[in-house]
């Protein structure tokens, strides 16, 4: 294990910073935006910049050099960083609207492109909720499920693959729920309420494999290393899934008494 960690961290210190700068610039791309959008007078809501901000406060503490030599080494270091990276931080991301800031600042020839992109038959296909959910946990299922990890723990560039995949799918995942892009053919409430809770219950049904059958098998972690991070990934992940399904239903609340409000205008008219 040790011959693990050592090749992990090989690379220089300057290397083992630039997740965090990667983090920090897409905060101050946001926070362009912002300025970008005020000196044009258009308004935007401070809790889409608060739970932006929210998001990539997470992923700074995920990506920290020193929560990675942690996850390296020690499994429950490794469950914590996939649930910051995975399923907490993609959340308030996706809250923080930052595709609907980008479609109001840049200029109007790439606007359109982002906007064809989002009205495509393949953006269609791979933001389904249905898909979001292959992609999102069945990335985790051969993770842990297969050789996978272990093969990780001494190939870095595949490491940081999984990483960028935890955070790809898990945004992916919840803009499949709670996105606040208006594209056309989104699925219906129901259909996002079904996917969202067979989600919920193949993430636990993973975490009780991990802590019935020591997951992944053949790795360098001790037995009650393993159980441990197995409740972290069972109790933690309801949580995130907890504050999805919140904002799920509170925007389709928002949405509904908005149309209501509509219509209540149109009739007095």
């Amino acid at each position: 294990m040790e011959h693990h960690s050592s090749h992990h961290l090989s690379g220089s210190s300057v290397a083992e910073w630039i997740p965090m700068l990667l983090v920090v610039t897409l905060a101050l791309g946001y926070v362009s935006a912002l300025v970008k959008l005020k000196s044009k007078d258009l308004t935007w809501s401070a809790w889409h910049s608060i739970s932006f901000g929210l998001g990539t406060g997470l992923l700074g503490i995920a990506l920290h050099p020193q929560l990675m030599q942690w996850a390296h080494h020690d499994l429950r270091g490794h469950m914590v960083q996939h649930l910051l990276l995975g399923m907490f931080a993609p959340i308030f991301l996706v809250l923080g609207a930052p595709v609907t800031l980008a479609l109001k600042t840049l200029p109007v020839k790439v606007a359109r492109g982002v906007t064809a992109i989002l009205r495509s038959k393949v953006f269609y296909l791979f933001s389904h909720p249905v898909v979001a959910l292959l992609l999102n946990i069945g990335g985790m299922y051969i993770l842990y499920l297969t050789p996978l990890y272990n093969v990780s723990l001494t190939q870095p560039w595949l490491h940081y693959i999984i990483h960028l995949h935890f955070l790809l799918a898990g945004y992916l995942f919840c803009w499949s729920m709670i996105g606040l892009e208006p594209v056309p053919q989104r699925p219906g409430l129901r259909v996002r309420i079904f996917v969202l809770f067979l989600n919920i219950a193949l993430h636990a049904f993973l975490s009780k494999l991990m802590y019935a059958y020591l997951l992944p098998h053949n790795s360098p972690h001790p037995e009650e290393q393993i159980r441990e991070a197995a409740k972290l990934m069972y109790y933690w992940g309801d949580l995130s899934e907890l504050l999805l399904t919140i904002a799920l239903f509170a925007l389709w609340y928002q949405k509904r008494h908005r149309s209501k409000n509509q219509i209540s205008s149109l009739s007095v008219s």
